[in-house]
């Protein structure tokens, strides 16, 4: 080995903390570049040892976030990064005190979760999840009922970004007609924008959300636009568990006032409602909707990315104005 590479090898490594749980190549990648410490349990349950001192970058996404308090334990923090497109629990106005820049990875999941949100309004239309268990107990002759499907139906899509995107080019087609509702219209999409949610809700037979979790967006999924969406509707979730009131959509669903739901986010996760659990034309998944090995490979890219060009001070393709 010559001089220079000894030395380099004996330079400490950054010291990086990890708040949620990481795949397996991104602990890899991370590890093989900074002393990684993992406190996806938080902090009390995580190794006495991690220094947060020295602390130079944060891995997190928008779920946990990363509040003042524990930010400004870390006086040498530059980088807060988002494993993900969401931000919105990172605490924008310490961030900017303390001269941390904050960055996310649009882009990188947005297919994934589009398929998953697909997968969900053909499963729940078609009761995939309920016909198998008939099928299983012998209910065969008793369930080949018809079932309603998604061509020439109607989609309602809360939040026209990429992921939104994606769920109407799927929807597309399949023949669906396709409805946005964001704060403003689209001009450039050929679908059609209504502003309204219950409106929208209305007319629709599935009700997507794919918008931005935060103040704004929670509740807007609530009995008012459920009981608009109707008994034979259904309701899909692949954003924010925050965006639907889960009083409600319980309600909802025991009173019969809509046909199902998709759930791949819930408010307080990872517990469950046992309402929910007990309901067989209610579908859950782990919040793992972005969750592919294309996305995750794309995801540790721009995360290994955004806090090389921090910490060398570049400014990053993906901060957070």
């Amino acid at each position: 080995m010559s001089d220079l590479a000894a030395s380099s090898a004996m330079l400490p490594r950054p010291h990086v903390l990890a708040l949620i749980q990481l795949p397996e190549v991104t602990r890899q990648a991370l590890s093989s570049v900074y002393e990684l410490h993992m406190a996806a349990r938080g902090l009390d349950e995580a190794s006495d040892a991690v220094p947060l001192d020295r602390i130079v970058a944060v891995v997190t996404n928008g779920t946990t976030g990363l509040g003042a308090d524990l930010m400004r334990r870390m006086p040498a923090l530059r980088v807060a990064s988002a494993f993900g497109v969401g931000y919105e629990n990172v605490d924008p106005a310490c961030a900017a005190e303390m001269g941390v820049v904050v960055t996310n990875a649009p882009g990188t999941n947005d297919e994934t979760v589009a398929d998953h949100a697909l997968g969900f309004m053909l499963a729940l239309g078609r009761g995939y999840g309920a016909l198998t268990q008939a099928v299983r107990a012998g209910g065969w002759e008793q369930s080949r009922a018809a079932r309603p499907t998604l061509s020439s139906s109607v989609v309602g899509i809360i939040g026209m970004g990429r992921i939104g995107q994606g769920i109407a080019r799927r929807c597309a087609a399949f023949g669906m007609r396709v409805i946005y509702c964001t704060r403003t219209p689209r001009a450039e999409l050929a679908y059609d924008y209504e502003a309204d949610l219950l409106a929208m809700a209305q007319q629709c037979d599935y009700l997507v959300a794919a918008c931005p979790g935060g103040a704004v967006t929670r509740h807007i999924i609530h009995a008012g636009v459920l009981r608009a969406l109707g008994p034979q509707g259904f309701v899909v979730n692949v954003a924010r568990g925050s965006v639907v009131n889960t009083d409600d959509l319980v309600q909802a669903l025991q009173q019969g006032l809509i046909a199902g739901a998709g759930l791949d986010v819930l408010e307080g996760e990872p517990e469950v409602p046992d309402a929910l659990k007990a309901m067989d034309n209610v579908l859950i998944t782990p919040h793992m909707a972005g969750r592919s090995p294309a996305a995750q490979q794309a995801q540790t890219d721009v995360l290994l990315t955004s806090f090389a060009d921090v910490l060398a001070g570049r400014r990053p393709e993906h901060a957070v104005e």
